[in-house]
């Protein structure tokens, strides 16, 4: 199956406001929104402004903007009143990952187990 282009991405739209979506952190590198399918009382999406498939190339072309998303995952939770979250990044379409646009799962509200499912 062939990977959304940054033309056609969700995230990318998100980011330009082509389609709406409940943010909840905006920065110069970075914005945060609320998923519309959530798995847990705080689930918030955050994903660099730019188009990076997945953290791995994120990190390697813009390490900076990887910072600013695990400081604004940490700011989300903080503004959510939790002090405890779990971060995830999908990484492939076998990990879970259906936008092909590196995003961080911000998640808090309520117990977590492990391993994960």
């Amino acid at each position: 199956m062939a990977e959304p282009s940054e033309n056609d991405c969700l995230f990318c739209a998100i980011v330009s406001g082509a389609v709406p979506a409940e943010l909840v952190h905006e920065g110069e590198r970075v914005v945060a929104f609320r998923d519309v399918s959530p798995q847990a009382p705080t689930h918030v999406l955050v994903i660099p402004r730019s188009h990076h498939r997945s953290v791995a190339a994120l990190a390697a072309d813009e390490p900076d903007a990887l910072v600013d998303l695990v400081r604004a995952a940490e700011q989300v939770a903080k503004d959510q009143g939790e002090d405890s979250f779990r971060l995830v990044f999908n990484t492939g379409e076998r990990s879970g990952q259906s936008v092909f646009h590196v995003h961080g799962h911000v998640l808090a509200g309520r117990d977590m187990t492990w391993p994960p499912g």
